[in-house]
């Protein structure tokens, strides 16, 4: 058919497609609201939503978080790559109890995963590192983010 890309998200109708940007935008917005934007009824809004929800588009439901307001002001990105390529690729098992780790993205490219990472200060920067190395078997390259103009911007539906 034409038009169509073949992913699950390019088969959503336009107007779950609204209903959707709309809740990346403002995860709390009410049926009601989301009903005037896009000219539904509340009840049929909702059935939307809750199909969305079941097709597993909508995943979630999220606050945003101003990290540093945690005492949480540096952010890193940590690419790393396993110091003995023959052994398993299990880094995202060994590390998935590091709370510090609020992502990790397999790559291609030099690395084998970017872990993007949250913590107080350069020390914590550092036992992190320790502790990323030492459990994982793997060598790391650090990027300390000095500020971040925009992220976690709604999907361009």
């Amino acid at each position: 058919m034409p038009g169509r890309r073949g992913s699950r998200v390019s088969r959503v109708e336009d107007l779950d497609r609204k209903i959707v940007a709309l809740l990346a935008n403002d995860g709390r917005m009410s049926f009601t609201d989301l009903g005037k934007a896009t000219g539904l009824s509340t009840s049929a809004v909702h059935q939307r939503v809750k199909r969305l929800e079941q097709r597993g588009i909508i995943l979630g439901y999220a606050a945003a978080v101003d990290h540093s307001a945690l005492d949480l002001p540096l952010t890193a990105m940590i690419a790393i790559r396993p110091i003995d390529p023959s052994q398993p690729d299990d880094s995202p098992e060994r590390l998935r109890d590091v709370r510090e780790i609020e992502s990790c993205y397999s790559v291609a490219g030099d690395s084998s995963y970017v872990l993007v990472v949250r913590v107080a200060s350069p020390g914590a920067l550092e036992n992190l590192l320790a502790v990323i190395r030492a459990r994982a078997n793997v060598s790391t390259t650090t990027t300390i983010v000095l500020s971040t103009p925009y992220e976690r911007r709604p999907p361009a539906l």
